[in-house]
């Protein structure tokens, strides 16, 4: 009779649920609850690296505490001393993955896809208001139960061997199809790294290829930077444009143009599957779930965009004596009343009849002292008085 496998000493291996670049699942059965579990058996050769073990426990109890119907429950983690294996003890979900499902279907239609798609993105708002990144959305960690329930697998193995000084080329490009922009760069991925991930399952599931098809990381990166996917409503005539350009800002080349968390995408794919055109992005628009990323993480020019900013305070003054009492208001002057344009051609007639007049009496005066006429006071008296009565008429004449 052959020896049963089993792991700390409490969970007996059964069948193989599935097999990974880093990991194998096994279906077990916990002997002291006595329930069946799902068991992911990590390589062996990561047992040897001191930087993903110490991260993988943290991130272990990180996902042990997202408790939500849409996410895979863990619940046990640890390394079996008799075969040197670290594992993860998590909830059996019975049903298939996404991936197993496009294997068979290649392509889902809209409304079984906008409720698969809704349902993960309730998934990863809970754990982004939870401080959690997945970092690794793809098919094969969306899982469908019997009953219609998606939920989330593999929340923070993705950190704990993106760190890892070895180095794992098979999974990385098993994976690269669903990387962020900013998770190509090199750059510490945000919640915007899982909406683009998401996304990009979205287009595969109705479009039943992936936006861009690449061999490497480098030309992945390329094709992202030079390259706009095929719109989904061009691919399948079935698809609404609204629903086309929804999924598109999913993807959207700069993070701080996609939706401002997990809870708006699921929004306006199902607003866009009805006709609705999704919201008009705008850059840099935090939330509750876009505050509160890892904080282990290094923060680089994704993350910082992302991150609320906070509110800048004026500069602090010297102290100063006691300040002198204010002084009165002035009293406003009365503004000085123009005068009017008769006015002025009133004063200019004048100005000139007493220049003329002048005149006139300096002339008689002159002609009157060189004839020696004992006339002269009274004539001139008569001519100065005649001017005065003429000028005092031509200034009555102009005032009416």
């Amino acid at each position: 009779m052959a020896t049963e496998e089993q792991i700390a000493g409490r969970y007996r291996l059964e069948g193989k649920l599935g097999t990974g670049g880093m990991s194998t699942v096994r279906l077990a059965f916990d002997r002291r609850l006595e329930r069946q579990v799902a068991i992911k058996l990590l390589a062996e050769h990561l047992a040897d690296d001191d930087n993903f073990v110490s991260r993988f426990r943290r991130e272990a109890q990180a996902a042990a505490r997202l408790i939500h119907p849409n996410i895979v429950g863990v619940f046990d983690f640890g390394l079996d001393e008799s075969s040197g294996q670290h594992f993860i003890v998590m909830e059996y979900v019975t049903g298939s993955s996404c991936a197993q499902i496009l294997r068979e279907q290649r392509v889902l239609g809209v409304d079984q896809v906008v409720d698969v798609v809704g349902q993960a993105c309730l998934g990863l708002d809970h754990a982004h208001r939870n401080g959690v990144v997945h970092r690794d959305v793809k098919p094969g960690n969306l899982l469908l139960s019997d009953d219609g329930v998606v939920k989330l697998a593999d929340f923070g193995i993705a950190k704990a061997t993106e760190q890892s000084s070895i180095t794992q080329v098979g999974s990385v490009l098993g994976t690269a199809a669903y990387l962020a922009p900013e998770q190509a760069r090199g750059e510490d991925a945000g919640p915007a790294a899982d909406q683009y991930a998401l996304g990009v399952v979205t287009y595969q599931m109705l479009a039943g290829r992936l936006p861009y098809e690449a061999t490497s990381l480098t030309e992945l990166a390329f094709k992202q930077q030079r390259e706009a996917p095929v719109a989904l409503h061009e691919i399948n005539p079935d698809i609404p444009p609204t629903l086309s350009h929804a999924v598109a800002r999913s993807m959207a080349l700069d993070p701080r143009a996609r939706y401002a968390g997990a809870l708006a995408m699921g929004e306006a794919l199902r607003a866009g599957s009805g006709g609705v055109e999704p919201p008009p992005a705008t850059a840099g628009d935090p939330t509750a779930a876009t505050s509160m990323l890892d904080r282990d993480a290094t923060p680089t020019d994704a993350t910082r965009a992302l991150a609320p900013r906070e509110p800048r305070r004026a500069p602090l003054q010297p102290r100063r004596g006691p300040s002198p009492p204010p002084a009165p208001p002035r009293t406003p002057e009365p503004q000085r009343r123009q005068p009017s344009r008769g006015g002025r051609l009133l004063r200019r007639i004048v100005l000139l009849l007493l220049l003329i007049a002048a005149i006139v009496l300096g002339v008689v005066i002159a002609s009157d002292s060189l004839s020696n006429n004992p006339r002269l006071h009274r004539v001139t008296g008569n001519t100065v008085r005649q001017t005065v009565d003429d000028l005092k008429r031509v200034i009555d004449d102009n005032r009416r």
